[in-house]
Formats: C-alpha cells, sequence, structure tokens
C-alpha cells in the first residue's frame, strides 16, 4: 500500500519558527516531525511514500532525498509556493499513485499508533482514524455509528487525527485546485461509504510552539 505524507502546509500557527523552515522539518527531541513519522511508517511495513510540499519545499526533498536512508522510496510532489489545501494536495499528487487505496497521513502530528493494522481495514471511499477531543479542538468533528460508519452530526463526536485510508473514487468528481478535504468526506458519509475506528492511546497536533514543547519534554528522557 502507497503511502502519501501531507506536509505542504505553510504553518503559520508555528511562526517564527517557520519564517524559514518547514514546519515538517521542525524538531522535537533532536528529529524532525516528518522523519519520525517516516520511521513509524517503514517500521510499519509501508515503503512506496509520496510526499507533497509547497512553502520551502526544497528543504524537505534536501532532506529526505530518495528515501533510501530510511530503507523506503520517497517521490514528491511540488504544489508551488502556496499550496492546493489538502484534497487539492491529493488530487495533484494522484498521478504518482497506482489504482488501490492509499493510506494518508499528516507530517504535523506525532503519535504511536499502529499503522500496520491498516493494511487489512477495508475501504469502501474512506476510512479515517479518529481520536478523543484535545483541548484545543473539544467540539470534534466525526460520530462514529455502531456499525463504525461516520458521520457530522452527533452528540459524541470525536477528531480527526489526520490519519486516513482513501479510495480514488473519493476524489473522482472534484476540482482539480484548491479544495479542502472535509466537504467531500461529509458528502461520502450522507452517501454512507465513509467508515472509521478511535484510537485512544498516544496522539498529538504538533499544531503551535507550544505543542513542539510539550512533544520535546515528552521525548527527551528517551535520548540516548
Amino acid at each position: 500500500m502507497q503511502v502519501m505524507i501531507l506536509a505542504a502546509g505553510r504553518g503559520e500557527r508555528m511562526r517564527p519558527l517557520t519564517n524559514s523552515t518547514p514546519k515538517p522539518l521542525l524538531k522535537a527531541a533532536g528529529k524532525s516531525l516528518i522523519e519520525r513519522t517516516i520511521e513509524q511508517l517503514v517500521s510499519a511495513g509501508f515503503t512506496e511514500l509520496v510526499i507533497n510540499h509547497a512553502y520551502l519545499g526544497e528543504q524537505i526533498e534536501t532532506a529526505l532525498g530518495n528515501g533510501s536512508q530510511f530503507g523506503a522510496t520517497i517521490v514528491y510532489s511540488s504544489e508551488g509556493e502556496n499550496g492546493l489545501e489538502t484534497a487539492g494536495g491529493i488530487i495533484h499528487a494522484l498521478p504518482l499513485m497506482n489504482d488501490e487505496p492509499f493510506l494518508v497521513v499528516n507530517s504535523d502530528i506525532a503519535t504511536n499508533f499502529p499503522f500496520a493494522e491498516l493494511k487489512k481495514q477495508p475501504v469502501d471511499l474512506a476510512h479515517l482514524v479518529l481520536v478523543p477531543n484535545p483541548e484545543h479542538h473539544l467540539s470534534g468533528d466525526f460520530h462514529i455509528h455502531t456499525n463504525q460508519g461516520l458521520s457530522s452530526n452527533g452528540d459524541n463526536r470525536f477528531t480527526f487525527s489526520g490519519i486516513g485510508l482513501y479510495s480514488q473514487e473519493l476524489f473522482k468528481t472534484a476540482p482539480k485546485n484548491s479544495t479542502k478535504l472535509a466537504p467531500l468526506l461529509r458528502s461520502a458519509m450522507l452517501e454512507q461509504r465513509v467508515t472509521g475506528q478511535l484510537f485512544t492511546d498516544f496522539w498529538m497536533d504538533i499544531g503551535t510552539p507550544e505543542r513542539l514543547q510539550i512533544l520535546e519534554n515528552r521525548l527527551a528522557p528517551s535520548i540516548v
């Protein structure tokens, strides 16, 4: 299964750290966020990687190369300087993918999610990994029904983790420009074609310098 790592975000909330460094290359405990993600994916058996980039994207290509240092193969999807939003970035990268369902992972999360489990996960249009709502997003995103189906309505909603499986069919009718992912998912949910699961172990959205420092503090004791 191929994996796309989303690395095109500008990281506005991370300023001034991202004034000269793309957010995926920000480091915690001596290692960049995207390197940690790549190592986890390779350890789980995912070695065919597509990485999109925009703002300062050449730094990402220089740092990661062709992926051989990780035991992976990396190809890049450049979106220019401004990026194409999440769905737009995925659509732009589809020519680099095969026709099978693929995994998409945000480069600005930290987690111990067992990625290998997703290799056997059935997927119609999409299958999303949700997490308990963090303090900065208490309203959540999606509700999980008893049959694993997802909807955007419901009293008990959880937060989308930035980890999801997708079929290319989800993107067939979407415009090939700057396009958000959430509307496509909500439309597919109305057709009952999106499933999900809840992951309750370690997960963080590293969206601010403060959260990057929290991750640094969590990882620092493990440095040898």
